[in-house]
Parts: structure tokens; C-alpha cells; sequence
């Protein structure tokens, strides 16, 4: 049975607002420079922790989805091949210009391109790299309608974690996500990237709290990690808008408790299980215990204070470096005398 439509949360929902010197400064200069921050627009509730940590989740190709699943509030549509050729060398320097240590690039899914987006994901991870190469990437991605090439160009930028989300178990694909996505091709993108790059890291997730059983959840967990997935993030489902599916239950933080016991029993490097966790919640953290500290927790915090200072200095050397354009206008003029590929030929006719 559904929760009622207005019923109070349970305490353990409830977070201060964010704020803070770092929040505000991060704030204020992707507005500057024109960058969309799903942090924000999705209202995440971790967004203090994760700036502050210097992790932040940029969105690349526009806000408009060609897919319309049920718990997401992205706005649905057809952009009709509409994609600005500046956006990798835009992104790319102002990212570097920034003190993160740790980014995730994302998109709303592009069925209306013939790559998908590919081949400009691809080219942003590249270009941050070359100008950030200390600078960690994840790309949360579509599942590219299961084209497996596409999942190549996206590995080969070499990310330091490829994710996509399952989203919900295997019962629940058909009426919660979009026809054109389903349980098998999300594991079978999952298991590509793997393939292709066997060092690369891997990362899932799933929202509960929308129908399922916690049966079902462990299944999930066993099918992720079957696909060779090393990093999964389990967290509540909370109903954008009354559009969207109902929330079905409130899982309290013992059931997520175990739900992280299991998964770590399973394989997984790192499980984060909680009511507030979002499929990118404090990535850095996530990424230095699990990868780089793993079970030293504090070497991992010592590690993550580091590199958030190395990340400053780097920033601050990248946005003083002789040349770079400070302005979008002046990114803008540079990157469209360099764009080599038309956009028309990236529509899907």
C-alpha cells in the first residue's frame, strides 16, 4: 500500500539546509559560468556534504530527456538533435578552474542522437583530463539503447568510474522506467564497460521505497555484482511530484544497514546504503576507500583532505594559466573555431 500523498516524512528524512563559505563560494561560480549541477536541480539532499568535500555532479546535453520514467522529474521531450559543440572545452576549463577533486559527469538520455552522446561525453573526459589530470571522473550514463560501441567511446575516454543506474529491481522496469530501458541492458552495459576496461571501476544503483520487497533488492545486489559491478549506492525513493509513482514505504536505516552488510558479503568494494544516499553521494569519499584506502578508514580521510588541497592549488595554477579564457563568451568564441563535427550529423533521422 502507497504512503497518503501528505503524509510527514520520517525524521531520519529530515536535513538542515546546506551552507557554509565552500558551498556558497562553489555556488556562486557555477552560476558564473553557466553550469547545471544535478545537485541542485534535483534538490539533492547531500549537496553541502559533497561540496564541501569538493564533489560535485555536472550535467552535459541539455536538461531535455527522450525517455519519461516515472520517479524522474528531468523534463521529457525531443530536442531534436540540438547539441552545442562548445560544451566539452566549456565544461572542460571550467571545471578546471575549479577546486573539486572529484566530478561526475552526467545526461539525460539522447535517443534522438546517433551515438547517443557518446562521442561528446567522451570528448569532455578527455579535454578535463588533459587540462586536470589530477582531477578523478565518474560518468553516470545512459544505457545507450544497448549499443555496445557506444559504451566503448565512452570507456575508452578511460573515466575513473563508469556508472549507470539499474534503478529498481526487476519486477518494477517495466512500469517505473521507460519502455525503452530494461533490467537485462542495463547489466549487459554494465558488464561491456567491464570488458572493455577490466581496471576500470564500475558503479550502480538502486532506489527503494517504490514497490519492491527487500528480497527483490538482494537479487538485484547478486545481478549487479554478477555483471562485475564494484560500487553500488542504495537509497529512498522520494515522489518529485504528485505525477510521479508513489512512494510505497519508508525503508528505515536498519533495513539499509543490512542492505550494506549483504552487499559487502557479496563482492561489492564499497556498498553506501542509507534514506539520503543518491546514486552519486559522496563519490570522493566512496572512491578513496574503496579504491584507493581501502580499509583504512583513517588514511582515507587524511588522502581526502589532501587531495582536496592538491585539487585548489591545481585549480588555481589552471585558471591563472597565460591564455585561458575567463569568460563564457571568450570559451564560447574559441571552442566553436575549433568544432570540427557539424551537430546535423549527429541526429538520429
Amino acid at each position: 500500500m502507497a504512503e497518503p500523498r501528505f503524509s510527514p516524512k520520517p525524521a531520519w528524512l529530515k536535513v538542515r539546509a546546506p551552507g557554509g563559505e565552500s558551498y556558497t563560494t562553489l555556488k556562486d561560480t557555477f552560476r558564473k559560468l553557466d553550469l547545471h549541477t544535478v545537485c541542485e536541480e534535483a534538490r539533492c539532499p547531500n549537496v553541502g556534504e559533497c561540496w564541501r568535500e569538493g564533489t560535485a555532479t555536472v550535467m552535459l546535453l541539455g536538461d531535455t530527456c527522450t525517455r519519461g520514467c516515472r520517479f524522474c522529474a528531468v523534463t521529457t521531450g525531443n530536442p531534436r538533435g540540438a547539441v552545442d559543440g562548445r560544451e566539452p572545452e566549456h565544461v572542460a576549463r571550467a571545471i578546471a578552474g575549479m577546486g573539486l577533486q572529484y566530478v561526475v559527469m552526467t545526461m539525460v538520455d539522447r535517443d534522438d542522437l546517433l551515438d547517443g552522446g557518446a562521442s561528446h561525453v567522451s570528448r569532455t573526459v578527455t579535454r578535463l583530463k588533459e587540462l586536470r589530470p589530477d582531477i578523478l571522473i565518474e560518468t553516470l550514463l545512459g544505457d545507450f539503447g544497448g549499443h555496445m560501441d557506444y559504451v566503448d567511446v565512452t570507456v575508452d575516454a578511460k573515466p575513473d568510474v563508469w556508472a549507470h543506474n539499474i534503478e529498481v529491481v526487476e519486477r518494477l522496469q517495466r512500469t517505473i522506467r521507460d519502455v525503452r530501458c530494461s533490467y537485462e541492458q542495463s547489466l549487459s552495459v554494465l558488464r561491456r564497460a567491464k570488458e572493455r576496461d577490466g581496471s576500470i571501476i564500475t558503479k550502480s544503483s538502486i532506489m527503494v521505497g517504490i514497490g519492491e520487497t527487500d528480497d527483490e533488492v538482494l537479487v538485484t545486489l547478486r545481478d549487479l555484482r554478477a555483471a562485475g559491478v564494484d560500487l553500488v549506492t542504495l537509497g529512498q525513493y522520494l515522489r518529485p511530484s504528485p505525477k510521479h509513482a508513489d512512494v510505497a514505504r519508508y525503508v528505515t536505516p536498519e533495513t539499509f544497514d543490512m542492505y550494506r552488510v549483504l552487499a559487502e558479503q557479496m563482492g561489492f568494494r564499497f556498498a553506501a546504503s542509507g534514506p539520503l544516499v543518491r546514486s552519486s553521494y559522496k563519490a570522493a569519499e566512496v572512491f578513496v576507500k574503496s579504491v584507493l584506502r581501502p580499509g583504512d578508514a583513517e588514511g582515507a580521510a587524511k588522502l581526502l583532505e589532501q587531495r582536496l588541497q592538491e585539487a585548489q592549488r591545481a585549480a588555481a595554477e589552471s585558471a591563472g594559466t597565460s591564455g585561458s579564457p575567463t569568460t563564457t563568451s571568450e570559451l564560447a568564441a574559441r571552442a566553436a573555431a575549433s568544432m570540427l563535427i557539424p551537430a546535423k550529423s549527429l541526429v538520429r533521422g
